[in-house]
């Protein structure tokens, strides 16, 4: 079974994580979401508060098959956490999947992992994304990185995302399931 580590920290766009999160589950991925915070409640942009499944410090990333970074304003928590950080890395330079929507493809820009790569992000963190071509596609696939552009687009994210993870057929699957297609 596919295992995805979403990384949860106050400011999250609730939308663009639980549309992942439920999207995955129905397909029977494992997803685990992680609070980066000090404990398991997170609270989102929308000022919903969320239990996350674990704490950080109570996981080991590697164990996992992708990372799922969810934008809006948590994403600031996110780029200022030293194991996310490393675990981003990590998974990119040994070609693992990484994900990411909104605000968060800035994160791996400014990293300096989308060298040479096509990715999209919500318009105006374009200048953090270092090195990459960004289309303004709403979502892009470009190798072992997923991003999209923003909460509308959350259920295409979720799809390509599932697509990268356990292939077309059961993205395509669960797209009409749910009446995306």
């Amino acid at each position: 079974m596919k295992k995805v580590i979403t990384f949860l920290a106050d400011g999250f766009e609730t939308v663009e994580a639980l549309t992942v999160v439920d999207v995955l589950r129905r397909a029977n991925v494992c997803v685990d979401t992680v609070s980066v915070m000090e404990d398991e409640y997170v609270t989102t942009a929308q000022n919903i508060l969320i239990k996350a499944d674990r704490l950080l410090c109570d996981v080991d990333i590697s164990d996992y098959d992708m990372i799922f970074l969810p934008g809006g304003g948590g994403y600031k928590h996110l780029l200022e956490n030293e194991t996310v950080m490393s675990g981003v890395e990590n998974f990119v330079k040994n070609g693992k999947l990484v994900s990411a929507i909104c605000a968060a493809p800035s994160i791996l820009g400014r990293m300096g992992l989308l060298e040479g790569k096509n990715a999209t992000c919500f318009p105006g963190f374009e200048k953090y994304m270092l090195g990459a071509n960004v289309t303004g596609a709403p979502v892009v696939t470009d190798g072992n990185i997923i991003t999209g552009k923003g909460m509308g687009v959350s259920t295409a994210f979720a799809l390509a995302v599932l697509s990268s993870l356990c292939g077309s057929d059961i993205a395509d699957e669960i797209g009409k399931q749910i009446q995306f297609f």
